[in-house]
């Protein structure tokens, strides 16, 4: 059975295939009741680590409750053994992340037994469109140790393209063929714009801000609810819970806010909080411009801009946007189940459906030179690198040896300056020192000295699921590679 699975910050939607339709999978959380996500949460119940509704029926105030561990993972330096705080415990990232997804696909395990189906679990999942390796890896480790086939890993506005289309097919023609993926999550933006061409679909060009969702929006009204009730200070974690709650009651109409602060009813004006947030909404335009390239969109090729995300639900968002680019501004119907949707739909063996996607970061190296005493950055693969047929990249260059030792530190970076020839934003793809002397025994006990050395290859390959990894070949000599692995199952 197929499934596509967003793991969203604060809700993991799962939507199922189904003879042609994508219907979200329903859920009973621990009073019996249907919902229609499982809450991204992990807690302590004694010495067990437990997620989604089991976690919750701790209660919102227990002191080991975790939410949005997701925002962890777009940390630069997380590995698996990164420690995540739960209360006065801690327990590693790996961990975490294998008992969530277990849980996720033991919920769509009692999902197929309702329909007496016992077939394997494949998914799609899916990830923020600026995820790092570490990050997709972590993601793609802990659903296949949890027992689902993983047949892939798609960046989420990428896979709302596909519900758009399967929704709005009759937007996009020959002079308007572009979509604009506005996916606000909660704790995440991303942005993409895609082109259509049937049910073939392209991605141009992918922005994001890796912290920034609806967790921001849930602790600044909640600091409005102070100011209001005269208690200024730092929101604790119940009175952010009820601001996600009056948050996300909020229609077109509402004109106040009545939200719970240490037992009283606070009435928060609705312009006093989209006056705080407004600056949140500006920085994700500020992202997302560049993408669209004009406030006129009767002047583009842009067929629409696409709502999704749960924080997209935020009527100050679709109201700020109309008011900026018109009425091609189109907000989905279930805002944070589109992710999923699309994500089934790329499940779909029959759909139809083609994505030829692209990176929203490159790939680059510092290399030492000078006898080891400067070292330069080498961008390998910029954003601009279109992957084959197959949704790889693989770039390989060749020289020759200008050392007895190559000490080089691959890296993903988001911006590349020109002028003085560094990155920006940084995550460590894998460091690697190399013999190029083939009388070198252990690199780490030799001085690095010129040397007239063999040709070196060195070859940077990007899977379809946006993996790197990295093979350095000497002439004659020794081939080291660096493939990422994660172990989850630390304990």
């Amino acid at each position: 059975m197929r499934f596509g699975i967003d793991v969203g910050t604060t809700r993991t939607i799962a939507a199922v295939v189904d003879r042609g339709n994508y219907p979200v999978v329903t859920v009973e959380d621990y009073l019996g009741d249907a919902q229609e996500y499982i809450p991204s949460v992990v807690a302590l119940d004694g010495d067990r680590l437990v997620a989604g509704w089991e976690a919750m029926k701790l209660g919102p105030d227990d002191p080991s409750l975790v939410r949005s561990f997701k925002r962890i993972m777009s940390d630069h330096s997380v590995t698996a053994g990164t420690p995540v705080q739960l209360g006065h415990a801690t327990r590693p990232l790996g961990d975490v992340l294998r008992v969530y997804a277990e849980t996720v696909v033991n919920t769509l395990r009692d999902f197929q037994a309702t329909l007496d189906n016992s077939s394997p679990i494949e998914v799609v999942l899916g990830i923020p469109a600026n995820a790092h390796t570490a990050q997709r890896l972590l993601t793609l480790s802990a659903f296949s140790e949890a027992g689902a086939e993983v047949a892939g890993l798609i960046n989420e506005p990428s896979a709302a393209a596909f519900e758009y289309t399967h929704r709005h097919a009759r937007t996009l023609n020959s002079r308007r063929s572009g979509i604009v993926i506005y996916d606000l999550g909660g704790g995440t933006f991303d942005a993409s714009l895609i082109r259509v061409d049937g049910t073939t679909h392209e991605v141009m060009g992918s922005l994001g801000i890796s912290h920034l969702g609806g967790d921001d929006f849930d602790v600044i009204l909640a600091e409005c609810a102070l100011r209001a009730a005269g208690k200024p200070g730092v929101p604790s974690r119940t009175l952010i819970d009820e601001a996600r709650s009056a948050k996300e009651s909020l229609v077109p109409q509402s004109r106040r806010l009545v939200i719970d602060v240490e037992g009283e009813d606070v009435v928060v004006p609705a312009t006093d909080f989209y006056d705080a947030a407004m600056p949140l909404v500006e920085q994700t335009i500020e992202v997302m411009t560049p993408l669209i390239g004009t406030d006129d969109l009767r002047e583009s090729e842009i067929a629409g801009i696409y709502l999704v995300g749960g924080a997209s639900s935020l009527p100050l968002i679709s109201r700020v946007l109309r008011e900026r680019f018109g009425r091609r501004v189109h907000r989905a119907p279930f805002t944070a189940g589109a992710t999923a949707v699309g994500l089934a739909i790329a499940a779909d063996p029959d759909s139809g459906f083609h994505l030829r996607d692209k990176l929203s970061r490159g790939i680059g190296v510092f290399r030492e030179f000078d006898d080891g005493r400067a070292v330069s950055f080498d961008p390998l693969i910029t954003r601009e690198t279109k992957p084959d047929a197959d949704g790889r990249i693989t770039v390989t260059r060749r020289y020759r040896a200008a050392h007895n030792v190559g000490w080089f530190r691959f890296v993903e970076y988001d911006s590349f300056n020109e002028e003085d020839g560094s990155p920006g934003d940084i995550s460590l793809l894998g460091e690697m020192k190399v013999p190029f002397d083939p009388s070198i025994i252990d690199v780490d006990a030799v001085e690095i000295t010129r040397f007239d050395g063999p040709e070196i290859e060195e070859t940077v390959m990007v899977n379809s699921d946006g993996i790197a990894s990295i093979r350095i070949a000497v002439q004659g000599g020794v081939v080291v590679e660096h493939t990422p692995k994660v172990t989850l199952a630390l304990q």
